[in-house]
């Protein structure tokens, strides 16, 4: 006889805790670097001035893009596939958002809001990879991610600059850093979690932490 599967641990909605908090950079923040792109006149066109990288993102001292998420602790429990999807632009040739995050098997649109040729082009190690074309403005696509990893990287092959990043989780307990370093993740079973920060040239930062039924904790991860 087959062994039967594992029942998912449950939890009561109403004990739920909410984690918030700050993603911030200690030191001072090199200048953000300019993206050549004179080079493509249908992305130049969009931008008067000069287009900067999102790689590294600080305002005083509060670090944007970090991709923030439960590592560990929410073994054996299993959520549900939202059924709204994940809107990723292709907007004035730079993805938007920068930085994602989605559940497995969640709908991921791409969008093509320009008037120009666009790829996606998925570099996943544990789902399948894929390269499709958006040739048209208005044109979009949907795609899903079979497995969990941190992170995806997504490239336009067409504007090489275009760099994109996708978490993908089997859980929902995820956030991505705003411009003041601002992260908030909600309805968390009461527990003990290592929480991940994740960020594209800095690498990760971690912190053990426990939360208590209906707590509201804060936390601050530094790089």
């Amino acid at each position: 006889m087959a062994a039967e599967a594992p029942v998912a641990s449950a939890f009561d909605p109403a004990t739920a805790a909410t984690l918030s908090g700050k993603v911030t950079f200690a030191g001072e923040a090199p200048p953000a670097r300019e993206l050549f792109i004179k080079g493509n006149p249908e992305c130049s066109a969009f931008h008067k001035g000069p287009l900067h990288s999102e790689e590294l993102m600080v305002q005083n001292g509060n670090l944007q893009n970090a991709f923030v998420y439960v590592k560990e602790g929410l073994e054996g429990m299993s959520f549900p596939t939202p059924a709204t999807p994940v809107t990723i632009s292709n907007k004035r040739c730079v993805y938007v958002p920068h930085v994602a995050g989605v559940q497995v098997g969640q709908e991921v649109i791409f969008l093509n809001e320009d008037p120009t040729l666009h790829n996606i082009h998925s570099f996943s190690k544990n789902s399948s990879g894929f390269n499709l074309g958006l040739p048209f403005q208005g044109m979009k696509t949907k795609k899903t991610f079979s497995a969990p990893e941190v992170m995806v990287t997504l490239k336009c092959d067409v504007h090489p600059w275009m760099l994109g990043y996708v978490g993908v989780l089997p859980h929902p307990y995820f956030a991505v850093s705003d411009a003041q370093g601002n992260f908030e993740i909600k309805n968390l079973p009461p527990g003990e979690y290592l929480i991940e920060a994740w960020h594209e040239k800095l690498g990760v930062q971690s912190q053990t932490i426990r939360v208590e039924p209906r707590e509201k904790k804060t936390l601050t991860l530094s790089f």
